[in-house]
This record gives C-alpha cells, structure tokens and sequence, in this order.
C-alpha cells in the first residue's frame, strides 16, 4: 500500500524539505488586518514578524479551508493508496477535529484518509512526521502508524520561555495590568503545552532562569512520566525559537550537556502559530518519544 504524509506548516519543515522528504504541507492560513496570507507563497518568516512587531497590525491564525483539503486529498489519492494526515494539535487548533470529522464520516474517504490528532506542534509535530516516514519505509500501513502515533500522542511536552509579555497581552492571554506588572517587574514567563494549550509553567526574571527552569522541567519529565521511554533509548529532545537563531544554538549545547543519553533532533523555528502569541524572542526546550 502506498502511504501519502500531508501535515500543516506548523511542522517546521519548509515546503523544499517537504518536497525532498516526498511529504506535502497543507498550509495554514496567517491574518494579518484581515487579509490572508500563506508561508513561504506569500509571506516570508522575516515578514511575518514585521508585521507582528508592527502596532497598526492584527495578526491571526486560522483554520485552512476544508474543501481546499478536501481537494488536495482527491488528488493524491489518484497515485496513493492512503493518506495520513497529520495536522497541529486540536488544543492549539479546531483544524484536526474539522478535518478527523470529514476523514471519518465521507464515503469518499473514509479507509483511505486516517486524519490524526496526536497533540503536537512544532519541533514534537516534525518527531511525529519524522517517526511516521521511518514506519512507511518499514511497510507498516496507514492504519498501524496512525494507531502508534495515537498512542503515544502524550509522551512529549514543551516549555517556552517568553521574552516579553506584548503578545499575551494582545492575544488575551493575559490582563493588561497583569501585562504592567510584569513587564515592570521583568517577568519572563516560562510556558509550557502538555498537547494542549499554552498553560503557564513558572515565571523567573532572568534568561539564565529561564532556560535553567526549562532543563529542570524537561528533566523531570525524563525522569518520572517518561523513565520507561528513555531508558529504552525511545526519547528526544530538542529545541524551538522565535527569532532567536544565536540563542538557541547556545542552548543547545546546555541542552545536549543535560542529558547526554538522549538523542539531540532539532533546532527549528516555533511555528508561526504559537509565534502568534509569544512574539519574537522565545526560547523553547521540548522532549518528544521518537519510533
């Protein structure tokens, strides 16, 4: 049987890695005063940001066009067997139940699309696209990767540091007061998704802290809720950004230190979705189970 990966853009590869790794990236759309944009069709990383940093500018995400989807799996079922479909979490997004709800209820679909919802983003997301392209080269089917990735959907977790309160406030995530009173404290939340939303996790004042707080919540999960995982060499860890290339690359290297028995995968940008929120300048530690 001949397996076609379609996830979002928030996976972190870009569209030529895509292409390379013979996956296709339905992209998710970027408001932006109401108008909608396209990573990498229309709208570059670089201007992205310049338009979140901006004041006379609304930034959004939204949900990619159901029919659009609808269509793109028509095609690809024309050369494929089955498609997995492997979008942003539905605790960050409605996307993966819209779209589940279409794979599992239209005759046209249904035993063909296995829609999946396993609860990530980003650089966790990019593990799952990762471990599910090493499965179809084992010939393993749609069916058994969709039930392997669902299963372990939770043995991964995220921690964010934010650099400024700017984009929490904005996005409604928290009080403007609350706003003023960190930003003239210098609070720097530390963030953290358990596959569903942006809960806090702590809050320090420095960097330093920061990324100390991170490798002690990473830690902890390596240790407890993961222990089985890691000592059977099935874990990962890795690291996100906003802007911060520098930075994350130092970290990296604190990171990898931490834990030297655990596999070090990525250093990618955090998708624009959760960059959305935090603004430029956020730092991310994340450990993930790998196939």
């Amino acid at each position: 049987m001949s397996i076609k990966i379609v996830t979002d853009s928030n996976c972190g590869f870009t569209v030529e890695q895509a292409e390379a790794l013979g996956i296709e990236i339905q992209p998710t759309p970027i408001l932006v005063n109401g108008e909608q944009y396209f990573q990498e069709e229309n709208l570059s990383i670089d201007k992205f940001y310049e338009f979140l940093t901006s004041d006379d500018a609304k930034v959004s995400t939204s949900q990619p066009n159901p029919y659009d989807v609808a269509e793109r799996w028509r095609r690809i079922l024309k050369d494929y067997d089955e498609i997995l479909y492997m979008p942003l979490s539905s605790g960050l997004s409605e996307t993966a139940l819209v779209i589940k709800h279409m794979a599992e209820t239209d005759p046209e679909f249904m035993g063909k699309v296995y829609a999946l919802d396993n609860h990530r983003v980003s650089i966790t997301q990019k593990q799952a696209v990762t471990d599910a392209l090493k499965m179809i080269k084992e010939g393993k089917t749609a069916a058994e990767i969709y039930n392997w990735l669902t299963d372990t959907a939770n043995i991964s977790s995220i921690y964010i540091a934010v650099n400024t309160l700017k984009y929490l406030k904005k996005g409604g995530r928290i009080t403007p007061a609350v706003a003023a009173i960190g930003t003239l404290l210098k609070i720097k939340p530390v963030l953290q998704i358990q596959g569903e939303k942006l809960d806090t996790y702590t809050k320090v004042r420095r960097l330093s802290d920061a990324k100390a707080a991170m490798i002690e919540a990473v830690k902890n999960d390596l240790e407890t809720r993961f222990a089985e995982q890691r000592r059977a060499g099935k874990m990962t860890v890795c690291i996100a950004h906003t802007q911060c290339l520098d930075e994350a690359l130092q970290f990296k290297d604190e990171l990898s230190a931490a834990f030297p028995d655990v596999e070090f995968t990525f250093v990618d940008p955090l998708s624009l979705s959760v960059a959305v929120h935090i603004g430029p300048g956020a730092l991310a530690a994340a450990c993930a189970i790998k196939y």
